[in-house]
């Protein structure tokens, strides 16, 4: 039998402590297959170390267990993407989305990721180097390496926070496209972009860190940017955030 492609997964975290400060406490979350799960919270709630821990890049977590549906490690299967493009300054821009073929000695498929960097709008930097980019050109280039990377679990660590209106819709409505049967953890500080792409939403709040009741946005993604059912969502998820960081402040 043909093992499955994609599949969930669940995060189960006992306790993680940073010295005196306990941010997570008998937490468990699901993410479900073929899905894109958001989250969503104050600055300093917890969400990128949660990314982290999902991505084994915490140190000194013997009280979590990530189990795969499949029964598979999840090592190897990850494509990250960080809040930092993470560019090397000394690559130019197609070899940087080619670093990962590299680092393996796989060989690349050139001619995909110059047509990923076509629809990303810059197939007239092939050639450049990260110095003479923006920073949301830098952003692009770091979304299509993740998308090269072709794996069946995607790990985004606000993938869209330095591009402008436009192009944010723009690489959402592609991220979504290319990334659409990929198990997805979105951090987001942008309600909006979570209800566009989400199939489940959590709000974290709270120390230790607690979760909301999952939010399912009606419709598949990426949903319309002018659809008024969306605007309605956008500000009852507002009010939500606005009650967790005062919460969170407490």
């Amino acid at each position: 039998m043909t093992p499955k492609k994609y599949f969930s997964i669940s995060i189960k975290v006992d306790r993680l402590a940073f010295g005196p400060n306990l941010l997570f406490e008998n937490l468990n979350f699901t993410l479900k297959e073929n899905k894109w799960t958001c989250l969503l919270g104050p600055s300093g709630v917890g969400k990128t170390t949660l990314l982290r821990v999902a991505a084994n890049l915490v140190p000194n977590t013997k009280n979590v267990t990530i189990k795969c549906s499949d029964n598979k490690p999840l090592n190897g299967r990850i494509a990250y993407m960080a809040q930092d493009d993470l560019l090397l300054p000394w690559l130019n821009v197609l070899d940087n989305v080619l670093l990962g073929f590299k680092l393996r000695s796989e060989p690349a498929d050139n001619s995909k990721a110059i047509n990923l960097l076509k629809m990303v709008g810059l197939s007239q930097n092939i050639k450049d180097f990260p110095s003479t980019l923006s920073g949301g050109m830098r952003q692009r280039v770091a979304l299509v390496r993740t998308i090269m990377e072709n794996r069946p679990v995607v790990l985004m660590d606000e993938p869209f926070s330095n591009l402008d209106a436009v192009s944010k819709v723009k690489m959402q409505d592609l991220a979504a496209d290319l990334l659409g049967d990929r198990t997805v953890l979105l951090i987001t500080h942008d309600p909006i972009e979570a209800l566009r792409l989400g199939d489940q939403i959590y709000i974290l709040s709270g120390r230790p860190v607690k979760f909301s009741s999952p939010i399912i946005p009606k419709g598949a993604r990426p949903r319309s940017i002018t659809d008024p059912k969306l605007l309605k969502e956008q500000a009852s998820l507002l009010k939500r955030l606005t009650n967790a960081e005062k919460l969170d402040q407490l």
